[in-house]
């Protein structure tokens, strides 16, 4: 089915429909848990998304003998990465993409010194971990080669690995930063998850002191909560959230999901709960899509992306200012041609593309 969805930090939408109508499979694909058939999932970079699932207490059912406190500074011990992430199978690389990584790419190097050009082919074994921002404002990644005694200091455009077959990795890395910037915030101290966990409606000798398989379903569901929100996640989604929270609890939910300053997707059959929090509601009804309320931009999105002001920039949970790039008009089959012609003529002339000259260039395969 030909579904189109899109979530913001203003999002607040809950997604309603009967059982096997679609509704997880939808929120696994935005999530990254499995993989579309057709078509793209897009997230960006730096965003950190939170996930509370359907069956909440697999979250934490195999840590029942930690307390809450202890359950989450081991979960986040990594310098802030998040080990409850899945192992998805979005990041796991096809045949075609292991094969692509094991063939020896022609790649440009420029010597820092002479600036002389010179086109070796290489093969990159591995992702280092490391991400810069070049000189077009697009990102490079840490690389390690096959035969290659250096370790790392060695980077590559984005684009190049996405033709070498590393996209999934960058992926990985994107995710990685994200999250480890969520601790920058507050460090992982006993007190302040102490903290936290009192913010999220656990008493400290509860959060503290008490094993987790000595709570109740709704304490639980707390814990559950809390340690989705620990890394300052800029999106929400929540998986029937209202299941085995009391009428008390659920109002501090949908007090807290009110202040929240990031964006939350729901499925919950609680009508009374999502109606009075969500504007935006999309109807899943045997695989198809029906949108209600604020969503009215997807009747007419090309003529709104037109006419709305485009964000110039954003700011992460760090407080970090990053620009955000335009998307770019698409060109009409006789600019397309125009625009190859003046490529391939600076091609031939030795000159220098510029960034969006680059990009088409790689897109066309004319490099």
């Amino acid at each position: 089915f030909d579904i189109s969805v899109q979530v913001s930090l203003s999002s607040r939408v809950a997604c309603v429909g009967e059982n096997g109508a679609g509704k997880s499979t939808m929120i696994k694909l935005l999530v990254g848990e499995i993989e579309p058939q057709e078509g793209t999932v897009w997230k960006h970079p730096n965003a950190r998304i939170a996930y509370v699932a359907q069956h909440a207490f697999h979250h934490i059912e195999n840590h029942l003998t930690k307390t809450p406190n202890e359950y989450i500074r081991w979960r986040y011990a990594n310098q802030g990465e998040d080990k409850e992430s899945l192992v998805k199978v979005s990041m796991q690389f096809s045949d075609e993409e292991l094969k692509l990584q094991k063939t020896p790419f022609e790649i440009q190097l420029v010597d820092e010194e002479s600036g002389k050009i010179s086109k070796v082919k290489k093969v990159v074994v591995e992702l280092v971990g490391g991400r810069k921002t070049n000189k077009s404002k697009e990102y490079e990644y840490e690389v390690k080669y096959a035969n290659s005694s250096v370790d790392s200091g060695e980077y590559l455009p984005q684009k190049t690995l996405k033709k070498m077959g590393w996209e999934k990795a960058m992926k990985a890395v994107d995710l990685k930063i994200a999250q480890r910037s969520g601790l920058y915030v507050r460090p992982l101290s006993t007190k302040n998850v102490e903290k936290h966990l009192e913010d999220c409606g656990l008493d400290r000798e509860f959060g503290t002191h008490y094993r987790m398989s000595a709570l109740s379903g709704g304490q639980k569901v707390k814990v559950v909560l809390a340690a989705a929100m620990w890394n300052q996640p800029h999106i929400l989604i929540l998986d029937e959230p209202t299941n085995y929270l009391d009428r008390e609890a659920l109002g501090a939910l949908a007090g807290a999901i009110e202040d929240f300053d990031g964006g939350v997707v729901m499925i919950t059959h609680n009508n009374e709960f999502c109606s009075k929090l969500c504007p935006e509601t999309w109807v899943m009804d045997a695989g198809h899509l029906e949108t209600k309320g604020d969503a009215d931009w997807m009747l007419k999105q090309d003529t709104k992306i037109e006419e709305s002001q485009q964000i110039t920039e954003v700011t992460d949970a760090a407080g970090n200012v990053s620009k955000v790039k335009q998307a770019k008009k698409k060109l009409s089959k006789k600019e397309e041609k125009q625009l190859i012609k003046k490529i391939k003529s600076k091609l031939k002339e030795g000159l220098d593309l510029d960034s969006e000259e680059e990009e088409f260039a790689f897109e066309k395969e004319l490099i």
